[in-house]
C-alpha cells in the first residue's frame, strides 16, 4: 500500500528502512533519509510512525535487554512533530 503519495513510498519501503540494520529508525524523517527523499506535505508522517511502531514491536519506545536494537543509541526527538525529527544515517 502506498503511504506517501508525494514520494511514492509503500508500507514495504518503510518496513525495509526500519529493518535495514544500522541505527534504529524510529521516526518518519529517518525513514525519508534512509530512502533518499524528504517530507513534502507531511500527511503521511503519522502513518509512517504507526508502521515503524508496528515493525519495531515492543522496541518502539525503547529497546529491551537482549533486543537486537539495544546496541544502537536511541534516536533523538523520537516523539517530536514531523518537522523536528532527527536524522539518523542508514
Amino acid at each position: 500500500m502506498i503511504v506517501c503519495s508525494c514520494n511514492v513510498l509503500s508500507d514495504h519501503d518503510v518496513r525495509n528502512a526500519v529493518s535495514a540494520g544500522g541505527p534504529v529508525t524510529r521516526n518518519a524523517k529517518q525513514v525519508y533519509g534512509c530512502l533518499g527523499c524528504s517530507a513534502e506535505c507531511g500527511r503521511c508522517a503519522r502513518t509512517i510512525k504507526a508502521i515503524i511502531d508496528e515493525a519495531l514491536g515492543p522496541c518502539a519506545k525503547a529497546c529491551c535487554a537482549g533486543c537486537p536494537h539495544a546496541a544502537h543509541p536511541k534516536a533523538a526527538n523520537e516523539d517530536a512533530e514531523p518537522a523536528e525529527f532527527a536524522l539518523a544515517a542508514c
